[in-house]
C-alpha cells in the first residue's frame, strides 16, 4: 500500500496552444476578426478577373461566391486536418485564400484561347486540373528541395507579381478605353472613328467606338479617396474592421455618383451552388498546363514562407512532412477550383499577421473562420452584391494591395547578399523579361501559341528565368555565393554543411536548431526542454 501511495501520479500531458478550443464567444469573435482581415483580398481577385474578362454580373458573382465556398473549405482542410489523414492540411493556423500569382497566367491564358466563353475560361480550369494533380504529386519533393528557393527566387517573384498587376486594377480606375456592340449584320454606316471587326461567335460582328467616359476625373477621385481612406484608417483606426470600411466609404461615395447597379442581386438567390464547370468542359492544351504548374511551384514558394512563420509564432515543430501537407492542401485547391470555378488558394500573409496580434494561436479559431467563408459561399446575393460593387472602389484598393506585393518582394530581396554583381545580374534579367509582356502585351505576338502562354505571362516568364540563372550562379559547379543557401536556411530551409555560426541567435532561431536533420522549422519551447 504504501509502494502504491508513493507512486507518482500520472497527469496528462498539456494541450499545445495550437490545439486548445478558447470558449465559444472568443471563438466566434477571433473566427470573424480572421474573417474581416482576409475578405477584401479574397473577393477581389474574382472581381478582376471577371472584369477583365468582361464576364457578366450574374458570372463575376459565381466567380465570388465559388471563390469563398473554396476558400474556406481550404481553411478548413489545412487549420482542422481530414480525419487521420495526416499528408493533407498542416493542422496549424493558416487562413486559406485566393492566390494573385494565378491573376496573370490566367487572363494570359483565357485571351489566348477565345476569351471567357469561347474556350479561354474551359482551358484556364482544365490546367488548374492538371496543375493540381502535379501540386499533389510533389508536395513532399518540394517541402526537402526549398533550398533551391531562396529569398534570391520568391522575391523576385513576389516583386514581379505585384509589378505585373498594377496595370489591372488601373483599367478598373479608369474603365476600358473602347466600347464594343455586338450585331448579326455588316453595318453599312459606322459612327465617327467606329472600326468593325469579326464577332466571336460566328455570324456576327463587333462595332468598337470611343468609350467617352473613359479615365473620367470623377473616376480616377474615387479611387483615390479609397487610396486616401487605406491611409487614414491605417494610420488612426488600424483594425480588422477597417478593411471592410474601406469598401462601405466608397460605395457610400459612389452612390451619388450613379456607379452603383444592384439590378443582379434581385434575382439572386439566398442559397444555391453553381454547377461545376459553369464555363464549359474543361479543355487541356500543353502550354497552359506548363504555366499553371509553374504557378503551382510559385504558390508552394509563398505558402512554404507564411508556414514556416506560422510555426514559429506558434512555437510548433514542422518537419518536411507536416509542410508537404500544408503544401498538399493548396495543391488540392488548384483541383477543387477546377471543378467549381474558382481559384487556387495560399496561405494568406495578412491573418498571419494577426496571431502575432492577438496572440491566440488555436487552429480551431481559424477552422471557424473556414466555416463562415463556406456559409458566405453559398449564399448568391452576397455574390452579386460584390458584382455590384463600383470598379474604381475597387481599383483604388488593388492598387494599394499590388503596391504592397511588390514592396514585400523588395523586402524579400533585402535579404540577400549583393555584394558582387551576380545576385544583382539575376534579379535585373529576371525583372526585365518579366516586364516585357507585362507592358506590351504583343510582345510575341510573332512567336508559336504555345511560347506566348508561357512567356506572355509576367510570372512564369520570371519564375522560369530565376530559377535557371540563381542555379546557374549559385548552384551548379559550387560558384557563387553560398550566401544565398544561408539566408535559405535562416528562412526556415534545412540543409546540411551550413555552418550555424552564421545564423543570428537574436532573430529567435536557437542555437542548436539545425543539428536534427529534416526539421523545417522548430519550436523555441522544445529547445528549452
Amino acid at each position: 500500500m504504501t509502494q502504491l501511495a508513493d507512486r507518482p501520479v500520472e497527469t496528462e500531458p498539456p494541450v499545445h496552444p495550437v490545439d486548445q478550443v478558447p470558449p465559444t464567444p472568443k471563438l466566434v469573435v477571433l473566427a470573424l476578426q480572421h474573417l474581416f482581415i482576409m475578405y477584401a483580398g479574397a473577393v477581389a481577385v474574382p472581381f478582376i478577373v471577371g472584369n477583365a474578362l468582361g464576364l457578366s454580373p450574374m458570372d463575376i458573382g459565381i466567380l465570388v461566391n465559388m471563390d469563398l465556398l473554396v476558400s474556406g473549405i481550404c481553411t478548413m482542410l489545412q487549420a482542422a486536418g481530414l480525419y487521420k489523414l495526416r499528408f493533407v492540411g498542416s493542422r496549424l493556423p493558416i487562413i486559406a485564400g485566393a492566390t494573385f500569382t494565378v491573376l496573370s497566367p490566367m487572363l494570359t491564358i483565357a485571351f489566348a484561347n477565345g476569351g471567357a466563353y469561347a474556350g479561354g475560361l474551359a482551358t484556364v480550369y482544365g490546367s488548374l486540373l492538371v496543375a493540381g494533380v502535379f501540386g499533389l504529386l510533389i508536395a513532399r519533393p518540394f517541402s526537402m528541395m526549398i533550398r533551391f528557393f531562396p529569398p534570391l527566387v520568391s522575391g523576385t517573384v513576389i516583386a514581379i507579381i505585384g509589378l505585373s498587376l498594377i496595370g489591372v486594377d488601373i483599367n478598373l480606375i479608369t474603365g476600358s478605353s473602347t466600347l464594343t456592340s455586338v450585331v448579326t449584320a455588316y453595318p453599312t454606316t459606322l459612327p465617327a472613328g467606329a472600326s468593325v471587326s469579326a464577332g466571336s461567335a460566328p455570324g456576327t460582328f463587333d462595332i468598337i467606338t470611343a468609350n467617352p467616359d473613359y479615365a473620367k476625373p470623377s473616376f480616377i477621385g474615387l479611387a483615390m479617396l479609397v487610396i486616401l481612406v487605406i491611409v487614414l484608417i491605417s494610420r488612426f483606426a488600424p483594425g480588422f474592421a477597417g478593411q471592410l470600411a474601406v469598401l462601405v466609404v466608397g460605395v457610400l461615395v459612389a452612390w451619388p455618383m450613379h456607379l452603383l447597379n444592384f439590378s443582379s442581386v434581385g434575382p439572386a438567390s439566398w442559397f444555391g451552388v453553381a454547377a461545376p464547370f459553369h464555363f464549359g468542359a474543361p479543355q487541356f492544351h500543353f502550354s497552359a498546363i506548363v504555366s499553371m504548374c509553374i504557378v503551382v511551384l510559385v504558390t508552394y514558394t509563398e505558402s512554404t514562407a507564411d508556414t514556416v512563420a506560422v510555426a514559429e509564432m506558434t512555437e510548433s515543430d514542422l518537419p518536411p512532412k507536416r509542410l508537404a501537407a500544408g503544401l498538399a492542401a493548396d495543391g488540392f485547391s488548384f483541383i477543387l477550383a477546377g471543378f467549381m470555378n474558382s481559384f487556387p488558394d495560399t496561405a494568406y500573409a495578412e491573418n498571419v499577421g494577426l496571431l502575432g496580434i492577438t496572440k491566440v494561436r488555436s487552429r480551431w479559431v481559424v477552422a471557424l473562420c473556414g466555416v463562415f467563408l463556406v456559409v458566405l459561399g453559398v449564399i448568391p446575393k452576397m455574390g452579386a452584391v460584390i458584382a455590384a460593387l463600383p470598379q474604381q472602389v475597387i481599383g483604388g484598393a488593388a492598387t494599394v494591395m499590388f503596391a504592397m506585393v511588390t514592396v514585400v518582394g523588395i523586402q524579400t530581396l533585402s535579404k540577400v547578399s549583393f555584394k558582387d554583381n551576380h545576385n544583382l545580374l539575376i534579379v535585373a534579367v529576371s525583372l526585365s523579361v518579366g516586364m516585357a509582356p507585362a507592358l506590351f502585351t504583343t510582345f510575341y505576338s510573332k512567336f508559336p501559341e504555345w511560347f506566348q502562354t508561357i512567356f506572355g505571362s509576367a510570372i512564369t516568364s520570371t519564375v522560369i528565368v530565376v530559377f535557371i540563372l540563381n542555379l546557374l550562379f549559385n548552384h551548379w559547379g559550387g560558384q557563387g555565393e553560398p550566401e544565398a543557401l544561408e539566408t535559405a536556411v535562416h528562412e526556415g530551409a534545412y540543409a546540411p554543411g551550413i555552418p550555424n555560426d552564421g545564423v543570428n541567435v537574436s532573430d529567435g532561431y536557437p542555437e542548436n536548431w539545425q543539428k536534427e536533420p529534416g526539421v523545417v522549422a522548430r519550436s523555441r519551447e522544445a529547445d528549452v526542454t
